[in-house]
């Protein structure tokens, strides 16, 4: 089973968005298989709600993060992921460094399979307009959904599990 771990901040705004696009972007597929599909927080307490923004913000594409809760990032949960993409290249740095060995499984969602690297901001400390990040996040997720599918499907690793 393919396993793929989107990670911001808090894990509140941005990465449960990329989550449940992600997740949408798969029921879609004709053949979706079957995935498994988390987000966690670098640096933010567990078992927190999705944002109010957040949650807008997944309605207005027909999406649910009502249930949502927050996971902070541990070696055991990093373990069990083939693929893990953070917001911002910060992130990166932090989990290539903190846990060395799922650092060739690291990335930005911006720069997985192709693309200039760049970072995702957070509106939360920067003030960006939380309906422009959520269609970055969407716009990144819908131009890169088959080549990650693709190459999630063709070297899933089943890390711990």
């Amino acid at each position: 089973m393919p396993a793929l771990l989107f990670v911001c901040t808090a894990n509140r705004f941005r990465s449960p968005l990329a989550q449940v696009m992600f997740k949408d972007f798969l029921r879609k597929n004709p053949n979706p298989g079957n995935w498994r599909v988390e987000s966690a927080a670098a640096w933010g307490a567990a078992n927190l709600p999705a944002t109010p923004e957040a949650i807008l913000e997944a309605k207005k594409r027909r999406l649910n993060l009502e249930r949502h809760r927050s996971q902070s990032i541990s070696d055991q949960l990093i373990r069990q992921f083939d693929l893990i993409l953070v917001m911002e290249s910060g992130q990166k740095e932090a989990l290539q460094t903190e846990f060395p060995s799922a650092r060739s499984r690291v990335f930005l969602l911006s720069e997985v399979c192709g693309g200039v690297p760049f970072s995702i901001p957070d509106p939360y400390l920067t003030g960006e307009q939380p309906e422009l990040v959520a269609r970055e996040i969407e716009n990144l997720i819908a131009g890169k959904f088959q080549p990650l599918y693709q190459w999630l499907m063709a070297n899933q690793t089943h890390h711990g599990m």
